[in-house]
């Protein structure tokens, strides 16, 4: 199917429509609907004024070049009704406390049944804008929080501006707080898995203890880099995978993934301008394995 997202349309003010407000001109030639249009107020580019951003209340010359930029198409994901961990919801934002067992998007494997069908379920239900822009992702067996930009200029202003404080179950003894720099690469481009080896990406984490029993730690961990599934494997490198990860360590009766939750992220709200803290506990299944 032909992506017409972000689609630019151009008009030219023919002299009927000189002096006139650009609503005028949006809802009586354009044929442009109220409810687009305040959509396309929230976008840098939705109106352009020979290619400037415009208000609807600017006036209109005659030869003028009116633009208008098209919102992404709705997703053609399919919805799935689900009761979503809403931490945090307004006009722009969607943030979700996801769980373990819940992938991020559909894949071969998932088709349905992911955080994906479920965010556009709930904006259906909203009645707002059903396309999903999660900003960063959270590999499936991970759990926490998850920021979904509502439009496309929240998305952008929020790319690599969301700080992450992870919270990981390691199988060892942990004191104190330390940094763990070693390059990772992906020895089978046809594979997901990764390893730390020589001619890697740098990949830098920076992990504190909080508490030990002496056969496993919790840590409470911040990444300088974002490297695929980089984590887990800078643990595992060190022979103390997190518990639980089939993929990089071994499995483990009292937990079914690996032992990793997104706890606190920080950010500045890319349209108010707030700063925003948010924070949800460890899961259960997590605290009890200590």
């Amino acid at each position: 199917m032909t992506d017409f997202s972000r689609r630019r349309i151009n008009y030219i003010i023919p002299a009927e429509f000189d002096e006139k407000k650009v609503i005028a001109y949006l809802r009586g030639e354009a044929k442009l609907s109220s409810r687009l249009i305040r959509t396309l107020k929230h976008y840098e580019d939705g109106i352009l004024l020979n290619n400037i951003h415009a208000r609807t209340v600017d006036l209109l010359k005659a030869g003028d070049i009116l633009s208008v930029t098209l919102p992404e198409n709705e997703s053609e994901i399919e919805p799935l009704e689900y009761k979503l961990d809403i931490v945090f919801e307004d006009e722009d934002l969607l943030i979700i406390n996801k769980p373990a067992s819940l992938p991020m998007h559909p894949t071969h494997n998932h088709q349905g049944d992911t955080l994906a069908n479920a965010v556009i379920y709930h904006l259906k239900e909203q009645g707002k804008g059903v396309s999903f822009r999660a900003v960063g992702r959270l590999d499936k067996g991970t759990s926490g929080l998850v920021v979904c930009a509502l439009n496309s200029y929240c998305a952008a202003r929020l790319q690599a501006k969301i700080d992450k404080t992870y919270f990981a179950v390691v199988e060892g003894k942990y004191e104190g707080s330390g940094t763990i720099d070693r390059p990772i690469y992906r020895p089978d481009p046809m594979k997901t898995l990764r390893a730390v080896g020589e001619g890697g990406d740098r990949a830098v984490t920076h992990w504190k203890a909080i508490k030990t029993d002496g056969k496993r730690t919790l840590l409470e961990i911040k990444l300088e880099t974002g490297r695929t599934h980089q984590i887990r494997v800078h643990f595992a490198s060190l022979g103390t995978p997190l518990t639980g990860d089939r993929m990089y360590g071994k499995e483990c009766d009292e937990i079914t993934h690996q032992a990793l939750h997104c706890g606190k992220i920080t950010f500045i709200h890319p349209v108010t301008g707030t700063l925003t803290v948010l924070k949800c506990p460890l899961p259960d299944e997590m605290n009890n394995l200590l």
